[in-house]
């Protein structure tokens, strides 16, 4: 079994997406562990604000397997796939890490660059697996959040219940 730490992000709609694929990840893989909530303001372009957070699970699926998997969920939550790099999303899931895999197969490439670039990635990956080390960087995802330059882009933690359970606590959404 593989250990796997995945990105969703979600600005359209994004309670109903995010909320869509964590039940889809639950079907696919069982338990899930999954961050806080963050909202955060877009990165890249104007659009609205983003719901972010990250989820464990555990595979035997490979990594190509894995990424068909997740594409057909982000087509299921009517992802488009032909607009921009950085536009609005109904819903984004990245693999950032597998297990200890460095490298690129089947076109992706890991672990992901986002990590240490984002603080939407890095402070749920940080919050949901702190002793976790980065495969390349060898640092703990605490240590990388602690020395992460935080004025570089502001997220707050929001409320969010799913299936009846509170995920995350914090304010109330910005916008819907």
């Amino acid at each position: 079994m593989a250990r796997v730490y995945l990105s969703l992000g979600s600005n359209i709609r994004r309670h109903l997406h995010i909320s869509a694929a964590l039940a889809a990840l639950t079907r696919e893989f069982g338990e899930l562990t999954i961050s806080s909530v963050y909202e955060s303001e877009a990165v890249g372009f104007a659009g609205s604000d983003f719901f972010n957070l990250v989820v464990g699970v555990e595979t035997t699926l490979d990594i190509a397997a894995l990424s068909s998997v997740l594409k057909k969920i982000e087509d299921a939550n009517g992802r488009n796939r032909q607009g921009p790099r950085f536009s609005p999303r109904t819903l984004d899931i990245d693999i950032l890490t597998y297990d200890d895999f460095v490298g690129t197969e089947a076109g992706v490439t890991l672990p992901r660059e986002e990590i240490t670039q984002n603080a939407f990635v890095l402070l749920p990956l940080a919050e949901l697996a702190p002793d976790a080390l980065h495969p390349r960087l060898g640092q703990s995802y605490s240590q990388l959040w602690q020395a992460y330059d935080k004025s570089r882009q502001q997220l707050w933690p929001v409320q969010f219940i799913w299936q009846d359970r509170l995920i995350s606590e914090g304010r109330q959404p910005r916008s819907e």
